[in-house]
């Protein structure tokens, strides 16, 4: 029988793995998420903290840098602002030389990376926020005098009125690192009433910037030379250059003022220096994520989640898997007589094994039918004879028969064909109990043929059929003589028997791909192709009388395909209704031992 496989994704064995890396996946999943959430949620804090101390120490510091040409005097600061912030604050230089450090014992950080550069001239905007690279507090030669940042606020006043006076934009008097006040617009679309106001006077160069925009408006032209662009322009008090109509070239202005600028301003400021901001040495804050009780109840909301996930999940598969396993543990508690059919719900191996029962409840039903019919077949079989012999007894008891020659013959016949059906019987209950053994030995195949067509030539001549052989190959091979005769000679002896008169029966010989073959051709009434399948069936008859003188006893042929399965061989039939009959044994070749 073929066996049945089940498709992968039906397999029991798939779907329970599937099952659990599903409910492997959420736990995981799950534990991610908290993880992830409970990190995320403490980087988030101390990345918060970091940054505003980050950005306060180096806003400090950055100031300081704008307003000294060196660092002396930064321990200080440092030392305020990490006990301040409970944070180690230290600066190097660029080659790693330590300039302050506000905890000197702590460990090296020679190989560390550095929390930001300090460099007025180079702001990092990231920290800052803002759009200048050069910090506003690195005023260099650009510094007023008291009296002129006064006469500035004077005229600032002055045009802040006047721009109160001819709007109501917002607008409010502002005064840079350098002492020079503005008025700066809270809309950018007002600064044109600005310049209406007072057009020039806060615009102009005052005594004190002259030299250094002198000196700046010169870099500003040797950049522009070095790339080849004219070297028109002009440097006004803010130290931005007046616009022109060439885009391009304003943006070539702007690049060689900014460099002109960092190299004006880099004799007055601090040198760059590398900024490390770690934890402190000594105390500190506790955790940002520790095992609070908010923590714990958190993590114990998550794994009881996972877990009633799992078991919600474990109980629908199971209870799905279940089901089909109950139905056939109640269908194999059913009464022996009566097989109960399971309704195959699923394609997976549980309704393969629910098909296997089905299929298991027929055979069983098919096997008692069968032992039943062959009780009864066994019975009729035995009573025939039994009764013809007792009747005869009987008679001849009672003096209605003589007790003569005549009826001790017809008494042994009934008593031979009594022996015989016992016989066979026995045959085939060694055959079912695997007790039905072969003795092989070395015949010739042709000779064995020959005795069988001769032992039935009598009851071929008899029945007015003719008889004979066809030997392709005279062939020695080891078999078991007796039954090979038996086997042929049933087969023959059937064929006689539903042959009619005139017909004939030719027992052919040949040796086919190393497989003896023997075949038992006849001109009889042939089998209806119903009933070839049940042509070996143990007391089966074609016709429905069940006359002997028809169908023998029923277990010739079940004896002969029994036999030739000793042998190793197979039997077969071909029939055409009305043209005769073909029975076929093939035998494995099978070569004499030579000692």
């Amino acid at each position: 029988m073929r066996r049945q496989r089940v498709p992968l994704h039906r397999s029991l064995v798939v779907r329970l793995l599937a099952t659990s890396l599903l409910v492997a996946v959420c736990a995981i999943l799950a534990t991610t998420w908290l993880a992830v959430q409970s990190t995320t949620r403490a980087i988030q804090q101390e990345q918060g903290r970091s940054l505003a101390d980050d950005k306060s120490i180096y806003d400090t510091l950055l100031d300081h840098a704008a307003t000294h040409r060196d660092w002396t005097g930064v321990d200080a600061v440092l030392a305020e602002r990490a006990d301040r912030l409970e944070r180690r604050i230290t600066l190097m230089t660029p080659d790693r030389q330590v300039i302050a450090d506000s905890a000197p014992d702590g460990p090296s950080l020679q190989t560390a990376r550095p929390s930001a550069t300090v460099d007025p001239l180079q702001v990092d905007l990231g920290l800052t926020g803002g759009t200048e690279r050069v910090d506003p507090r690195a005023v260099g030669p650009y510094r007023l005098t008291k009296r002129e940042s006064n006469n500035t606020r004077e005229l600032a006043e002055r045009q802040l009125g006047c721009v109160r006076a001819e709007s109501r934009a917002d607008a409010r008097v502002v005064v840079d690192p350098a002492g020079r006040a503005s008025v700066r617009m809270s809309d950018p679309k007002d600064r044109g009433i600005v310049g209406f106001c007072l057009p020039d006077d806060l615009t102009r160069p005052l005594p004190s910037e002259a030299a250094g925009i002198a000196q700046l408006e010169a870099l500003t032209k040797n950049c522009l030379r070095e790339l080849g662009e004219p070297t028109r322009v002009e440097i006004r008090a803010d130290r931005t250059a007046a616009p022109s109509r060439d885009a391009r070239f304003d943006q070539q202005v702007a690049g060689c003022l900014e460099k002109a600028r960092t190299t004006q301003l880099r004799a007055y400021v601090a040198p760059p220096a590398l900024l490390f901001v770690t934890d402190g040495t000594q105390g500190g804050e506790d955790p940002v994520f520790n095992l609070s009780r908010a923590n714990v109840v958190r993590i114990a909301q998550v794994t009881g989640a996972v877990l009633v996930a799992t078991v919600l999940i474990t109980v629908l598969v199971g209870r799905r898997l279940v089901r089909p396993l109950r139905a056939l543990t109640d269908a194999t508690r059913q009464p022996m007589d009566e097989p109960a059919r399971v309704p195959v719900t699923t394609r997976d191996e549980i309704g393969l094994l629910a098909t296997a029962l089905n299929d298991l409840a027929a055979r069983r039903e098919q096997t008692e039918a069968l032992r039943r019919s062959m009780v009864s077949d066994v019975a009729h079989e035995l009573r025939t004879p039994l009764t013809n012999m007792r009747s005869w007894l009987e008679a001849a008891q009672d003096g209605l028969a003589q007790l003569d020659t005549q009826l001790l013959t017809l008494l042994l016949d009934e008593a031979l064909l009594l022996q015989h059906i016992i016989d066979d019987l026995r045959d085939l209950a060694a055959a079912d109990a695997g007790d039905l053994r072969i003795h092989r030995e070395p015949y010739f195949v042709a000779d064995l043929l020959e005795q069988v067509v001769e032992a039935h030539r009598g009851a071929a001549e008899a029945a007015g059929v003719r008889l004979g052989t066809s030997v392709g190959t005279d062939l020695e091979m080891s078999v078991d003589g007796a039954r090979l005769r038996q086997i042929v000679g049933n087969i023959v002896a059937n064929a006689v028997r539903h042959t009619p008169a005139g017909g004939s029966v030719v027992v052919r010989l040949e040796v086919r791909d190393d497989q003896l073959t023997i075949a038992v051709s006849d001109t009889g009434t042939g089998i209806a192709p119903a009933d070839q399948a049940r042509i070996f069936d143990r007391f089966w008859r074609a016709d429905d009388s069940r006359t002997r003188s028809t169908g023998g006893s029923g277990l010739g042929l079940s004896i002969a395909r029994k036999l030739a399965e000793a042998h190793g061989g197979t039997i077969g039939v071909e029939s055409v209704p009305g043209q005769g009959s073909t029975f076929t044994v093939r035998l494995p070749v099978v070569v004499p031992a030579r000692s």
